[in-house]
């Protein structure tokens, strides 16, 4: 069975809605006193840009699998949709996922490099949003 349009709406808010939950705790690490959390910063910010993506994708009916690459996820983006290049530097997120969750497996996350990662949310955000808006997805 067909998802209705109005089901593949709520399900693409729902992506959106996820994001920018991802988003705004990416902003507030940076509120954290003392030290702030940077590798959480740059997996919120990983996930808000994974969770754009496949709210693009599910707009297009383009099943995903269960990944965090974000690389893999911009492949899936149809070729008509010629901002994916703007967002390649978007793929360096990735690793950011493994850093969150697994001691030991990477290396720390400096304070440029979270201010990075929330730079390359803020764009895929932007760029996504203003995507979905061209092709007059409801928002």
């Amino acid at each position: 069975m067909k998802p209705t349009d109005a089901e593949v709406a709520q399900k693409v808010r729902q992506w959106l809605d996820f994001a920018e939950e991802d988003l705004r705790l990416a902003r507030h690490g940076f509120s954290v006193p003392g030290s702030p959390p940077y590798r959480l910063i740059a997996y919120h910010a990983q996930q808000c840009v994974e969770k754009y993506l496949k709210a693009y994708l599910v707009v297009h009916g383009i099943d995903f699998p269960f990944t965090h690459n974000v690389a893999r996820l911009l492949e899936l983006v149809p070729q008509e949709a010629s901002w994916t290049e703007q967002l390649r530097d978007a793929e360096e997120l990735t690793p950011y996922v493994i850093t969150a969750r697994y001691p030991g497996e990477d290396e720390e996350v400096t304070e440029d490099e979270a201010r990075r990662a929330l730079d390359v949310a803020v764009r895929v955000q932007e760029v996504v949003r203003r995507a979905l808006a061209d092709e007059e997805f409801p928002m």
